[in-house]
């Protein structure tokens, strides 16, 4: 119970302490629900880059950007040329920019998400940031939109869909940025995320992190455990029992 008690600010990046944990948060389906603007936005880039309308998007659940443009030019016949998979990365954000209001519109938080992301914050020796699909700048923009940007997650340590094609290498990157600002080594244990999709859970387990994973996306609570997931939850909505997971997976109870 010590390790999340008491207070602390995970974007204060105080001194070294051996206690500490990198709580890693899924953004899509996990903290909140953004609505069909992500398929607008590949849309709009995908039509910019190669001319054609999108037809079929490849699926989203769990995967980088990086991941679903390749595969969505494979759909269309297309070669996914680094030329063509960087032209449609650079577009997202513009397109995204430009269906704002929509995002505005339709994002909402899922329930839960402020109070396990309020409680953590203020919890000893925790750090959040995020192990997500999304590029940076869209991860912020979907943050923002539901409230959740700010200082209690520290988008400048986590890992994004357009640093790796596979969520299986971005474990250990947010894990070295955040042992790097925060000069404490979050290895094995101390390493949490919280994710949605089996790929969350696989992304976890390939790094050697704690997973606890939470059954509001496609993936019902046996599918998530059978993935491995060393706890699973319906939802956030309880946030002691949130923390409570926390606590367990990461040996912070110990």
């Amino acid at each position: 119970m010590a390790a999340l008690s008491a207070t602390h600010r995970s974007g204060d990046r105080p001194s070294s302490d051996s206690r500490r944990l990198l709580v890693l948060w899924d953004i899509d389906h996990t903290l909140l629900s953004a609505g069909p603007v992500s398929r607008g936005a590949y849309a709009d880039a995908f039509v910019h880059v190669t001319g054609r309308e999108l037809v079929h998007l490849a699926d989203m659940a769990g995967r980088t950007d990086l991941h679903i443009t390749q595969e969505t030019l494979r759909l269309h016949g297309l070669e996914p040329t680094d030329e063509a998979v960087r032209g449609i990365m650079a577009e997202l954000l513009p397109a995204f920019l430009r269906r704002h209001h929509e995002l505005l519109r339709d994002a909402r938080p899922l329930p839960g998400a402020a109070g396990a992301v309020r409680a953590l914050a203020t919890a000893r020796h925790v750090v959040q940031s995020v192990l997500t699909g999304n590029l940076h700048a869209t991860t912020h923009l979907k943050l923002a939109a539901v409230g959740l940007a700010g200082p209690d997650i520290d988008l400048a340590v986590g890992a994004y869909g357009d640093d790796h094609r596979d969520r299986e290498r971005l474990v250990p990157l947010a894990r070295s940025r955040a042992a790097a600002a925060y000069r404490t080594d979050f290895g094995g244990r101390r390493t949490v995320v919280i994710g949605d999709t089996v790929h969350d859970v696989s992304a976890a387990l390939a790094g050697g992190a704690s997973v606890v994973a939470v059954a509001t996306g496609r993936a019902d609570a046996a599918v998530l455990a059978a993935a491995g997931a060393h706890a699973v939850l319906p939802d956030l909505a309880d946030t002691a029992a949130v923390l409570a997971a926390i606590r367990t997976v990461s040996g912070a109870e110990d």
